[in-house]
């Protein structure tokens, strides 16, 4: 008798170190809930990738995935994007597991790396909204949406928006009603207690803080992404 497992969804999380672990955990709670989903999260070295202070352990390097297995390519954004998108290895490894990816994604400040494996040029993409001034140094269109789509191509906006990336993801996959029960299943029904989570949305003064915060960070990225531009 056949069996009716279903055939294996294989979703690869890339990560590095200073990741923020909620671009990844969050839609990794989603996605795991995809019929036969497999989810691997994998690094350039393997081993534990601290992320701001949880550690995640006994990964295996990117180098061991099979790039002709990948249903879906998800790259997290963090603190450390600026070393990640200077680190030519980690790179080469999100350009050759793109290659047959059937879905390239992305979140928060991932799509900065996606950008600079060259796979946004003329793509519209999301980004978090602080470092949206960037995407333009890779070729990609910013767009200030939650949630994007170009192609194969989905990306989100700033750590949060990768639950509602990746039900985005699972009603493309498997349809609308699916990705409603499992939102359901995970009584995702944000009600913030303050309406201050996007720039224009924010009192002056948070924004004006927030953004002193960000500012080194902001012009390291900036930094590393003009370098690469220019390779």
């Amino acid at each position: 008798m056949a069996s009716t497992d279903p055939k294996p969804f294989n979703i690869i999380i890339a990560l590095f170190p200073g990741v923020t672990q909620l671009d990844f955990t969050g839609p990794h709670q989603v996605l795991a809930r995809l019929p036969g989903a497999k989810i691997t999260a994998a690094s350039l070295e393997g081993g534990e990738i601290e992320a701001e202070g949880l550690v995640f352990a006994r990964m295996p390097k990117l180098s061991s995935i099979d790039a002709h297995k990948v249903d879906v390519l998800l790259v997290p954004g963090g603190l450390g994007t600026g070393q990640a998108v200077e680190n030519a290895a980690f790179i080469a490894e999100i350009r050759r597991l793109a290659e047959h990816a059937r879905y390239i994604t992305s979140v928060c400040t991932g799509s900065l790396i996606l950008g600079a494996a060259g796979l946004l040029k003329g793509k519209r993409a999301a980004t978090h909204w602080a470092w949206r001034d960037t995407l333009p140094l890779y070729g990609a269109i910013p767009d200030d949406a939650r949630v994007v789509r170009d192609g194969n191509i989905f990306t989100g906006g700033g750590v949060t928006a990768g639950i509602d990336f990746a039900l985005t993801l699972v009603a493309e996959i498997v349809g609308p009603e699916a990705a409603q029960a499992t939102q359901l299943g995970l009584e995702y029904a944000p009600a913030p207690p303050f309406n201050s989570g996007r720039p224009e949305l924010a009192p002056p003064e948070v924004l004006a803080l927030v953004k002193g915060r960000y500012k080194e960070r902001v012009d390291e990225v900036d930094a590393a992404a003009r370098k690469a531009a220019t390779v």
